[in-house]
């Protein structure tokens, strides 16, 4: 099944932004950050699914906070911790209203980031005790697990751009950035993985690390992908191109029982030729 993210539209209120996708014929839509929150935006949602017939997915910001933060869930700050394992539970509720079987979020951070700073380049931070933090993303992981088993929970690998390595050189800033960090996690948690194509793209390059090989070993691991295309330097969500060495390697891929969700911000006709070679790609 190939959705398509709710932040591939720009919209103030999320049943703008569902609704745009709707009306051009997409059925799969995961909800995700770059809305405003606003009074009964589920009952929205629900009449939306109802009205197109829609499926649903949460992802990472979703349901829209009262106020911007940086979720990251290995956080060391008290009020950073408690808002983001605080936003998970209410998306893991929001998940079974909307009849999502699926709610992926990003591995945590190792520092606090600004939120002017999302996606962008990160100022110098001291480093959190990486020990510390990952027992605690582990432990409050353990506990969302418990809260509803409808929902399935997943973690999605985090992005180190080349800026952001220039930054914290021989440093580590980011949980789940490859494939070895992530068996490393797996042997703590029992975990699922939203494998972010893009992401591990950009990573790969970064930290020296054979993409290809990075792809073959994770993609087997994930039944849950985001996919979009970049220079392998940044995180751009950069439309798909059919002649492309990402689409040639997903063709390799038995991609049965595995969901894309894509992340495209280059404007609907690039979202709907997107769609269109990733589903020749999946067949």
């Amino acid at each position: 099944m190939i959705f398509v993210s709710s932040s591939c539209v720009k919209n103030i209120k999320i049943k703008d932004s569902v609704e745009e996708l709707a009306l051009n014929g997409f059925q799969n839509i995961e909800l995700s950050g770059g809305t405003k929150k606003y009074d009964n935006f589920e009952l929205d949602l629900l009449e939306l699914k109802d009205k197109y017939n829609l499926n649903y997915q949460c992802h990472n910001y979703f349901p829209p906070p009262q106020n911007d933060f940086v979720l990251n869930l290995a956080s060391l700050n008290d009020d950073t911790f408690n808002t983001s394992f605080n936003h998970l539970k209410k998306a893991i509720t929001l998940s079974e209203l909307l009849g999502s079987k699926k709610l992926g979020f990003h591995a945590g951070f190792f520092i606090d980031i600004k939120v002017s700073e999302i996606g962008k380049k990160i100022s110098k931070n001291i480093l959190f005790n990486e020990e510390k933090s990952i027992t605690r993303f582990c432990e409050a992981f353990k506990i969302l697990k418990k809260i509803n088993n409808s929902v399935s929970l997943f973690i999605e690998n985090n992005v180190f751009s080349k800026t952001n390595l220039e930054t914290y050189i021989g440093e580590k800033p980011f949980m789940m950035t490859n494939f070895s960090e992530y068996k490393s996690l797996k042997e703590k948690i029992d975990f699922q993985l939203l494998l972010d194509l893009a992401h591990l793209k950009v990573s790969s390059t970064s930290l020296g690390l054979d993409w290809e090989t990075e792809f073959e070993n994770m993609i087997s691991e994930s039944n849950y992908i985001h996919i979009s295309n970049n220079d392998g330097f940044h995180d751009l969500n950069n439309e798909l191109k059919k002649s492309s060495n990402l689409i040639e390697m997903v063709r390799q891929v038995d991609t049965t029982d595995k969901d894309f969700t894509l992340e495209i911000y280059d404007g609907m006709y690039a979202i709907k030729t997107s769609y269109e070679i990733l589903e020749e790609a999946t067949q």
